[in-house]
């Protein structure tokens, strides 16, 4: 079963209308992980795909949605991956990918078959983004291993944090897509602060290891007029070229940040210091 969404894009300055119903409604993005069930949502911004995909009693096969128009999925896309569950597999034209927990997986333009699985007793939640393609790219696993791993922050300012560049143009040659996931350690609850925004490309972050019962208060909106969606355990949000994407938490936790836009320059961005944001 594939269940689908379209989301459309924003002006920021009808943004800074809206209710918190109104922001919830347009950029959040919960419920992906529903058994035996693909939850997808194609957004407008750089036409990224967030989706999540959680095989239990049989196996899952990637189909095109009425959106895309196509006759497979990634006729005219790549695709990212990350399990953040238990041990899977992802069969892409015939070709078995085991991925365990906090694997990546990249699928380039033009593979006809994907199917994702179970493995044993363990249960996989398969997190994707999908974002147009131009060019074909090898298929390629990622561990933690051969990620560009970044240690960034403080303790005394509560965001030390390690960054791993899975999906990325340092790691693997992709089109524009680029993905990876940055863990909060003990203590640490604060993520990308300072802001920055980066009007080249947008961006999509995935919340989870968030201990049940805790919250993160994801900020976004322009630095001059922030907003913020207060998010759960495997919970998405967009985040549109204008707007900032921060957050903190009651505790710590990990997101997966995926990207898509016409630049891929991990460190293309515009820093805005923290007592400047409004």
């Amino acid at each position: 079963m594939t269940q689908s969404e379209f989301r459309y894009a924003h002006h920021p300055e009808d943004v800074k209308k809206y209710s918190t119903e109104d922001l919830r409604r347009e950029f959040l993005i919960d419920d992906l992980f529903n058994g035996d069930r693909i939850k997808l949502v194609y957004s407008m911004y750089d036409r990224l795909i967030v989706g999540g995909i959680t095989p239990v009693s049989k196996a899952l096969k990637l189909e095109p949605t009425d959106d895309l128009k196509a006759g497979h999925f990634l006729d005219r896309r790549e695709l990212g991956i990350i399990n953040v569950g238990g041990s899977g597999k992802v069969t892409v034209d015939g070709e078995v990918y085991e991925l365990g927990n906090k694997e990546a997986l990249y699928i380039g333009k033009g593979a006809k078959e994907v199917v994702f699985e179970k493995e044993g007793h363990e249960q996989p939640y398969f997190y994707i983004n999908s974002a147009p393609a131009h060019h074909t790219y090898p298929t390629k696993k990622i561990t933690k291993n051969e990620a560009e791993i970044v240690e960034l922050g403080e303790e005394k300012y509560a965001n030390k944090r390690t960054i791993n560049k899975l999906l990325v143009n340092s790691v693997l040659e992709t089109c524009q897509l680029q993905m990876g996931m940055t863990e909060l350690q003990p203590g640490s609850v604060w993520n990308t602060m300072p802001a920055h925004v980066h009007a080249r490309r947008m961006e999509a972050y995935f919340y989870f290891d968030l201990e049940e019962g805790q919250t993160v208060n994801h900020l976004m909106g322009q630095p001059h007029e922030t907003r913020h969606i207060f998010m759960k355990n495997h919970e998405a949000v967009l985040s549109p070229e204008w707007s900032i994407h921060s957050g903190v938490g009651t505790s710590n936790y990990t997101f997966i940040w995926g990207m898509a836009g016409e630049n891929m320059d991990y460190g293309d961005m515009d820093g805005i210091k923290t007592n400047e944001l409004k």
